[in-house]
């Protein structure tokens, strides 16, 4: 998959998820709702020289979803010290796993309120 193409399924998932606005952060497509929660680099960052996308994650999480996947997920620089998850997007890439660590980023950051406008969009 390219760049453009991959970019615009991570927007579409992102940019579905209420009240989400996109920002171009760093030379990136960034994702915020009151915060960042999500960070997409299709052309790699750093050491990372591959696709990828960094997620904020719920506290603990980060060391056991590396430990269950360290082929796919990583410790990202700047914000890995804040328990965020790095998320390969150069090989095989299950989008429904994609959108569920971007729903649980989401959820990471938003509102009380904003959660709740998620879970009644989805009954």
């Amino acid at each position: 998959m390219d760049g453009s193409d991959l970019e615009e399924r991570v927007r579409r998932i992102c940019v579905n998820l209420p009240e989400v606005t996109e920002r171009t952060s760093h030379g990136s497509p960034a994702f915020f709702v009151t915060k960042q929660f999500v960070m997409l680099w299709v052309n790699g960052h750093h050491d990372h020289d591959f696709a990828h996308l960094w997620c904020a994650a719920a506290p603990g999480i980060q060391g056991d979803l590396i430990a269950q996947s360290p082929e796919r997920v990583f410790r990202p620089p700047y914000v890995g010290a804040r328990g965020w998850i790095g998320v390969r997007l150069d090989s095989d890439v299950d989008f429904e796993e994609i959108e569920m660590f971007c729903e649980d980023a989401y959820r990471c950051v938003a509102t009380k309120r904003q959660v709740a406008l998620l879970d009644g969009s989805k009954s």
